[in-house]
């Protein structure tokens, strides 16, 4: 008397990991593509008893190069096909794929690859969809079987009923023996003295009509149910009636093999079954069946809300990443993220601009902003400035440290470190007892700059870049200024330093000429006269920034974009300048650009005529701060030189010889540049 086999069916288990591992690889390789990833299932088998189904588990070493036993997993061998759209999934025909996935497992057993890795016979593949944005995963399991594969019981007998403890120990010990790949699926040979375990390639095609009486086809039962078996045991039977076609029909002996432990590992539950093969199994003519039902029953996809499950700050890490590679995936094919993520910007400056600068830092991945400033928040702030609050200003918190806590509020990725720091200034005079803080404030600067890569000028005055202007150019720092007016801003980058300058004005296209990012003059260059008090003798809206709202957003995001474009650029701070020379220009080639868009060397902007221009000039060679006789001079006398610029100003004059200038040349008839671009 023959029965059906009750299959046990498979359900899934998704560990939130495997999905932050799919949401890096969608982001960092797959992209736009819809690449389809090798992935490892996981049967514990010691699965509780109580546990009606096969469950099948991944987690993110699910996308490992080799399968992870740690002697307690079978493995299932799979593929992820994630969709880019939700439509595309669910318009997806489900009966084609599982009839395609299903017909390549047919490729391996035909290619003799499946007795190499009995394990591709466990297979299964997981059609998805992950919503990036909101962190939600829609996807659905299935596990292919020959639909038309039917096979009938005839006896079932538990193997301690039939073998010794001493047979089942050998048993044991050589299944244990076996490669993880090849404990899905092996045959056990009675030799009459004890039992033997194969691997399918190394017995399969030796078996014949002689030979087959002693064998058992033993396969890893996947169910942990004794009484039903893994559903994965028709794919074992279309192997063994491919390369032993003279079983069809046959009455054959099966070994549904488990381990269990109560003091000890054994393997007496296994049972022993007598099942009749069929005989009109054709290969290539399989309807294959398997996709997993869903918590309701019924066969449909799966859904995993993983907002509220993976770590927040990688939710914030991936989203702030998102958007930029999705920039990068369609757009800026060529953009280098990494390395604007891994950019040390110094902010000198945490007011308005200072604020707004971090923000779009921020914006474009900038994971290290270090901020510096020496003043506290205070009533009129927060308006303007949007890293402080109303309680940042009752409690007077310094700007510097207020900022970069609160850029860690809003992205906990970022590194964000705040310092309070007095910048010493020309004709601000240091005494006796200012002496040791002013040395240290010097040391501290200057081992900020030397540790960042980019460093902003956002100050309120125009004596207080001086210092930074002189060590960026000392140290080779990319360099970005940024100084407002009531109605304009002037925005623009300082040359680099190299021992040969290319000083030549190049014409690239017609409209256009450029200077060479070592020949570009700093924020002093267009100055003939050294920077001096600028409080003194002052009302108060002369030494405050008053400014139209607008002035400041608009200068901090250009200057953020011209420190991006610069690191874009494959000549980094070496990058030549464009400026117009006629009204008609052409289009720029590509290779005298980034992939951005032109690099000018400044931006002067006037909201009272809503218009823009970029002005470029060279290197002033009797530069105030940024020549090389203020460079060999700081280099030769360091603090001593710093000390008599700080107590006057008219110190830099005689470094550069502009003192000897305005002797011969008549200084009434002379516009001297104005203190208005300054900022807060």
């Amino acid at each position: 008397m023959t029965e059906k086999i009750m299959y046990c069916p498979f359900t899934s288990s998704v560990n939130p990991s495997f999905w932050n591992k799919l949401t890096a690889l969608k982001l960092d390789v797959d992209k736009l593509s819809e690449t389809e990833h090798h992935v490892w299932g996981y049967f514990h088998i010691l699965g509780s008893e109580n546990v009606p189904s096969s469950v099948v588990e991944v987690d993110s070493t699910s996308f490992n190069e080799c399968f992870v036993s740690q002697k307690v997993y079978i493995p299932f061998e799979g593929k992820v096909i994630n969709k880019n759209t939700i439509e595309q999934f669910k318009e997806c025909d489900k009966m084609h794929l599982i009839n395609k996935e299903g017909n390549n497992l047919l490729g391996t057993i035909k290619s003799g690859e499946i007795l190499r890795r009995p394990s591709l016979l466990n297979n299964f593949f997981v059609l998805s969809f992950a919503d990036l944005k909101k962190y939600h995963y829609y996807y659905w399991f299935a596990f292919p079987v020959p639909g038309g594969l039917k096979l009938e019981k005839s006896s079932e007998q538990l193997i301690s009923e039939l073998f010794s403890e001493t047979f089942l120990e050998g048993l044991l010990n050589d299944f244990t023996a076996l490669v993880d790949l090849q404990k899905s699926y092996f045959v056990v040979e009675n030799c009459g003295d004890r039992l033997i375990a194969h691997t399918l390639e190394s017995k399969i095609k030796k078996l014949n009509k002689e030979n087959i009486h002693n064998i058992y086809f033993a396969f890893y039962n996947t169910s942990n149910n004794l009484s039903l078996i893994g559903s994965q045991l028709r794919n074992y039977v279309a192997v063994i009636l491919f390369y032993c076609p003279f079983l069809k029909g046959s009455l054959q002996n099966f070994l549904a093999f488990q381990i269990n432990r109560t003091t000890s590992f054994s393997c007496n539950k296994s049972i022993l079954y007598s099942f009749n093969l069929p005989t009109d199994f054709e290969m290539d003519s399989i309807s294959w069946v398997g996709w997993e039902k869903n918590e309701r029953g019924k066969m449909g996809p799966r859904f995993a809300n993983m907002k509220n499950t993976l770590d927040p700050q990688i939710l914030a890490e991936n989203s702030v990443d998102l958007n930029l590679k999705l920039m990068k995936w369609r757009i800026l094919p060529d953009i280098n993220l990494d390395k604007i993520k891994q950019t040390k910007c110094l902010l000198l400056g945490a007011g308005t601009l200072g604020c707004s600068v971090a923000r779009n830092l921020l914006a474009w991945g900038v994971r290290y902003i270090t901020l510096v400033d020496n003043s506290t928040v205070s009533f009129s702030n927060p308006v303007r400035q949007n890293l402080f609050t109303y309680e940042d200003s009752v409690n007077m918190k310094p700007k510097a440290t207020a900022a970069a806590d609160r850029l860690k509020s809003i992205f906990p990725g970022v590194i964000s470190k705040g310092f309070e720091l007095n910048i010493p200034m020309p004709g601000h005079s240091v005494g006796e007892s200012l002496l040791e803080s002013t040395t240290e404030n010097i040391d501290l600067l200057t081992t900020l700059m030397k540790d960042h890569d980019v460093v902003f000028l956002l100050m309120d005055s125009r004596e207080s870049r001086w210092l930074p202007t002189m060590l960026g150019s000392f140290l080779n720092k990319v360099v970005i200024n940024a100084a407002l007016g009531f109605d304009s801003y002037l925005v623009m980058r300082h040359g680099s330093r190299q021992d040969h300058p290319i000083e030549t004005v190049v014409a690239k296209v017609r409209g256009y000429k450029t200077i060479h990012g070592s020949n570009l003059g700093c924020y002093f260059c267009n100055d003939v006269t050294a920077p001096g008090n600028s409080t003194h003798d002052r009302t108060l809206d002369q030494q405050c920034t008053v400014t139209r709202p607008g002035v400041s957003q608009i200068a901090a995001a250009l200057a953020t974009e011209l420190a991006i474009s610069i690191l874009q650029h494959n000549e980094g701070s070496d990058a030549p300048a464009f400026y117009k020379t006629t009204n008609t220009v052409e289009d720029i080639e590509i290779e005298n650009q980034c992939l951005l868009g032109v690099l000018p060397h400044s931006i002067r902007g006037f909201l009272s005529s809503f218009e823009q221009i970029l002005p470029a000039n060279i290197k002033y060679n009797q530069c105030i701060a940024c020549s090389d006789l203020i460079l060999e001079e700081f280099k030769k006398s360091g603090s001593e030189f710093l000390l008599k610029v700080f107590n006057s100003a008219k110190y830099l004059e005689d470094v550069t010889h502009l003192t000897e200038l305005y002797k011969e040349t008549d200084f009434d008839e002379v516009l001297e540049f104005s203190d208005e671009e300054i900022e807060l």
